[in-house]
């Protein structure tokens, strides 16, 4: 695995200070690092590099109710990856893909990706950002405050509940909430209970 350099990495956590966030901070961040070094664990990775990458920039530039957020958040990343990573032989095409993806959460099927190794990555990568739907209820009900938290001021209230209520009751409608094996047979029953509740407590 590559080891980034210390101002690198300082780089990443400012950005993830900026604006503060109820949710989307650099803690998300670590998060998602767990559920990626479970997959190492578990099924493995194809690029961990490039996937590594990925989680540590995908929210980096984030301000909530842009459509841009994840196009800034590859393009920061492919201009790191350049300054810092210049002969570390990275992807950076990949990273900003990977990044790029999240902006479409809940809208993809296994199907979407096919069967090569290198999807199996995608949909794990997709997974470990979508790993807090699943979570224990305490947490969960924590994040759904975190994000509404983040939203007000920038959008109204009224407006945030029904676009919120319509995302989660689409998520709860499609087949598959999870892309991978791994995390459907994990964490697929827990985050239907939890999006069930989160719905309606949103009427």
């Amino acid at each position: 695995m590559i080891a980034l350099p210390a101002p690198q990495l300082a780089g990443i956590e400012a950005a993830y200070a900026v604006p503060p966030r109820a949710y989307h901070d650099f803690g998300h961040v670590r998060e998602v690092l767990r559920h990626y070094d479970a997959v190492a664990a578990g099924p493995g990775w194809v690029q961990p590099d490039e996937v590594r990458l990925a989680v540590l920039y995908h929210d980096a530039i984030y301000e909530p109710g842009r459509k841009d957020n994840e196009a800034r958040s590859a393009a920061f990343a492919v201009a790191d990856i350049a300054r810092w990573l210049p002969d570390a032989g990275v992807d950076a095409g990949r990273v900003a893909a990977l990044i790029e993806l999240t902006a479409r959460h809940g809208s993809f099927s296994p199907a979407d990706f096919g069967k090569t190794a290198v999807a199996d990555d995608t949909c794990h990568f997709l997974d470990c950002d979508m790993a807090i739907l699943g979570a224990e209820p305490a947490v969960f009900d924590a994040y759904d405050r975190a994000i509404a938290a983040e939203y007000r001021g920038h959008v109204p209230d009224w407006l945030f509940r029904i676009n919120r209520r319509r995302f989660l009751k689409a998520l709860l409608a499609r087949p598959r909430i999870f892309l991978s094996g791994f995390f459907h047979e994990r964490l697929d029953a827990q985050a239907r209970a939890n999006l069930r509740r989160a719905v309606t407590t949103k009427r």
